[in-house]
């Protein structure tokens, strides 16, 4: 019985403690009139936006190196070509084996880079082919996509045609010493035939002082060319390669060593490698560029070294006459809607970024994607910004301080610019020869819904 009259006691207690909480705004489960916050949202600024060229881009060294021929009918045609060193087994000197040598087949074998196409997949059918370089690429020099390779393309040294297949392993027979050859499974990868008779005049037919030293190889040899038919059937696209990984001509040979035949491959590795890179603009794209200083209805993206946009806010202090100076900047984004059908048949670019130059005409962050040491105010990479959103076909960029310091005339404008930048990347002011794709998007229309609109949230301080 004395456990029930506690539980009693207690019941009674409560109702007594409920029953004298009839106002609940005035402890906070409501909002109290007096002191509301509210927000208001600015969704009118003038935008000025127009497109053109992107600055030349760094081609040599890069984890994805484009191979291409597309055909885009919105943005024009975009070839890539590969320029790659060739060098001696092991990088050094080589000494022939004792024995009779024969050359079955030679193979300029290229891997694919994950995610390594873009265009057209299934109505294409592709053809590279492969030609010796005239001239060399040097170690530690910078090459751009805007350089002109020299080739000899009146000689055609291999030639492969393929489908696009960049996810698909592959399987080959693999030459084992003393052993039957063996079936193995490798990366998704190109493998091109190499005339053997090219094979033997830098191999096995070459003098000795040629094999003596990798550099004088080096310099003999030059190194290969590859394109891709401009004959093609289709629209075609562009192949990323990683050619930091297993790039190199693989030689299948035969050794007849008195009564012993074996078999082998040998190895001629890629070292260095880099791209040129060609833009040839479609009519549409060529208007645009011609008119790069006058406000645009839509505006375009590339990548690939391709096309940018430049955007500007001229009138963002005549806000501030209009709302008052005692305002609170909440959230200020740049809404970028692409032009509907766009997408159709190639998807927009992932990911967009947006920079700033400074006064000396330098790429720098704009204050949003500063490090938070130098701009308390910087989401520093840490909020999804500039990423393709597919439920609202838009772009989203948080751009909350830099229009806080424009407004307030904090901050100059000397040129704010939107480029492609990959997709794993938090923030970035460098262009990329590794990204392919495109964005066509809808401009400054006033007569359009999907224009592209900065929307500021703000709240007035009352006094």
């Amino acid at each position: 019985m004395k456990f029930i009259r506690l539980d009693l006691l207690t019941l009674l207690i409560s109702l007594f403690i409920f029953n004298g909480c009839k106002n609940q705004n005035t402890i906070g489960l409501g909002v109290v009139a007096s002191n509301q916050i509210s927000g208001s949202l600015i969704d009118t600024s003038t935008i000025v936006i127009n497109t053109v060229r992107e600055d030349s881009v760094v081609t040599s060294g890069l984890s994805r190196t484009p191979l291409a021929y597309f055909k885009d009918p919105q943005f024009g045609i975009t070839e890539a070509n590969l320029a790659m060193d060739l060098n001696l087994p092991g990088n050094a000197a080589y000494t022939l084996p004792t024995g009779t040598i024969t050359v079955d087949s030679a193979l300029l074998v290229l891997r694919y880079a994950p995610n390594g196409f873009y265009g057209d997949s299934i109505a294409s059918r592709y053809k590279a082919n492969v030609y010796q370089l005239k001239e060399r690429l040097l170690s530690g020099k910078v090459y751009y996509n805007n350089k002109i390779w020299n080739a000899d393309k009146a000689n055609l040294l291999g030639t492969k045609s393929f489908l696009s297949r960049t996810s698909d392993s592959v399987k080959i027979f693999t030459p084992i010493a003393g052993r039957p050859d063996t079936l193995v499974k490798v990366p998704p990868q190109l493998r091109i035939p190499i005339s053997t008779a090219f094979v033997n005049s830098i191999l096995y037919n070459a003098s000795s002082t040629q094999l003596s030293s990798n550099l004088v190889f080096k310099n003999s040899v030059n190194g290969l060319y590859v394109t891709l038919d401009k004959t093609q059937s289709g629209p075609g696209g562009t192949f990323m390669f990683n050619l930091d990984s297993a790039a190199s001509v693989q030689v299948y040979y035969r050794n007849a060593n008195g009564t012993v035949i074996d078999t082998g491959v040998l190895v001629l590795p890629s070292n260095l490698h880099t791209a040129e890179i060609k833009h040839t603009r479609s009519t549409q794209v060529q208007t645009e560029l011609d008119n790069s200083t006058t406000n645009r209805k839509a505006f375009y993206i590339q990548g690939m070294g391709g096309l940018k946009s430049k955007v500007s806010f001229p009138y963002l202090k005549n806000v501030l006459k209009t709302i008052g100076n005692d305002v609170i900047i909440n959230r200020a984004e740049l809404v970028v809607t692409i032009v509907p059908g766009s997408n159709i048949p190639f998807a927009p670019l992932p990911k967009l970024a947006m920079y700033r130059y400074d006064l000396a005409k330098q790429r720098v962050f704009i204050q949003d994607a500063l490090d938070p040491s130098l701009d308390p105010r910087s989401f520093n990479g840490t909020v999804p910004s500039g990423f393709f959103v597919t439920q609202l076909q838009q772009y989203r960029f948080l751009i909350t301080a830099y229009i806080q310091d424009l407004m307030r005339g904090v901050a100059s404008d000397y040129g704010t610019y939107i480029g492609s930048v990959t997709p794993t990347a938090t923030s970035t002011i460098a262009t990329t020869a590794q990204v392919d794709g495109r964005t066509q998007a809808v401009g400054f229309d006033t007569t359009s819904p999907y224009r592209i609109k900065l929307n500021i949230f703000y709240t007035k301080v009352v006094k």
